[in-house]
């Protein structure tokens, strides 16, 4: 028997879904972790850290060192000046950071408002702190920000506003424009922003993401989150952090202490060697990424299914209503026998309908095993 607050909560779809690929052999463009490890020298002052002794409690707030590289590597790339001793905290990946920010800062009853489709976790965590959720839909198929939703979403009793740029699963950047709305917005109505970044490398086509953070009036009312996993292709080390001004990070520790209190300390040394040293390794990734985007992109259309050519992160996404498909769920569970592939539905990032028929992909996969997916799909009946 679970608790009420969990009650209506599913399963992630994503532990589900790569668990039918390995039961089904099916090749898996779903979950959006890599094939290849990260950098060596990463993992190589990993190894040292546990042969030094690195193996017990780091801090809650996370290792020194690694609060300086942040704080570091914060200023070199988006100019934001952070005090390491107060400003950042380290989470066990940028989920913790999600579900300790609303822990921390949403009481029950509070309006938040999110843009949707949205990273499953978030409105998870927001049903457990009882908060009421104003959803702003990003319309397919162009998924870009509406912003006469969210001005009527946004007003004087909004709580937070917690922002995904780049965006999972659309693989929508914000640009500039948009994102003065929203700053525009949230000054104007004294409203917290929770900004998930842990994409922000990953933008392609001469894109840049810039932190929300950044525009006027902004720092002092923004949290922001990131993490190590995806633009240094770690994603199983969960090593993220949160930034921003002193309160709203001590508001994230005040819940991590009581949760994982602190994770990974020989990862966390690596981590900083990460932001360090190897800073040009996720630039390097951005542009693999975008070859291997454009090969997904190619085949899908090829295969009958249009894609969306994604901004930036791992994904790109697909309407299925052409081949005959009201149902997302339905043609994912069917695609590992139709085709040997497997590929997430988004009925379980909208809060209502408006996702049901379309499908994420995910090109952080090695090219050839790309390949082969789309060499299934080209030979299978796809239609319903």
């Amino acid at each position: 028997m679970t608790a009420r607050r969990l009650h209506g909560i599913p399963p992630t779809v994503f532990s589900a879904m790569s668990a039918l690929a390995v039961r089904t052999g099916a090749v898996n463009l779903g979950q959006g972790f890599p094939d290849t490890d990260g950098p060596a020298s990463v993992l190589e002052r990993a190894r040292t850290a546990l042969l030094e002794g690195r193996n017990q409690y780091a801090p809650g707030r996370g290792v020194p060192e690694l609060r300086e590289a942040v704080a570091r590597h914060q200023a070199r790339h988006h100019g934001i000046d952070l005090d390491p001793e107060t400003q950042v905290v380290v989470t066990t990946g940028a989920t913790e950071g999600i579900a300790s920010a609303v822990l921390g800062l949403v009481d029950p009853g509070d309006e938040v408002v999110l843009l949707e489709p949205f990273y499953d976790s978030y409105p998870a965590m927001l049903q457990m702190a009882g908060a009421v959720v104003r959803p702003v839909t990003l319309p397919a198929p162009s998924f870009r920000l509406d912003v006469d939703a969210l001005r009527a979403a946004v007003h004087d009793g909004t709580r937070l506003l917690l922002l995904n740029t780049p965006h999972n699963p659309t693989g929508t950047v914000l640009t500039d424009a948009e994102l003065a709305v929203v700053a525009e917005l949230a000054v104007r109505h004294d409203v917290v922003v929770v900004t998930d970044e842990v994409y922000e490398h990953l933008v392609f086509d001469g894109r840049r993401h810039r932190p929300i953070a950044t525009f006027p009036g902004m720092a002092e009312r923004t949290l922001t989150l990131s993490s190590l996993g995806k633009s240094w292709s770690l994603t199983g080390w969960k090593v993220g952090w949160a930034t921003g001004p002193a309160h709203l990070v001590d508001a994230v520790l005040a819940v991590k202490q009581w949760t994982t209190f602190t994770s990974g300390s020989p990862l966390q040394p690596a981590a900083a060697h990460a932001l360090d040293h190897e800073g040009d390794f996720p630039l390097a990734l951005a542009t693999d990424l975008q070859r291997r985007r454009d090969v997904l992109l190619d085949g899908l259309a090829e295969a009958g299914l249009a894609p969306r050519a994604s901004e930036g992160t791992y994904f790109t996404v697909t309407d299925i209503a052409d081949l005959g498909w009201s149902d997302g769920a339905a043609f994912c569970a069917a695609l590992p026998e139709r085709a040997g592939v497997v590929a997430i539905p988004l009925q379980g990032f909208y809060a209502g309908d408006a996702g049901r028929h379309l499908v994420r992909w995910a090109f952080c996969k090695d090219e050839d095993v790309i390949v082969e997916g789309l060499r299934r799909l080209r030979g299978a009946e796809l239609r319903a």
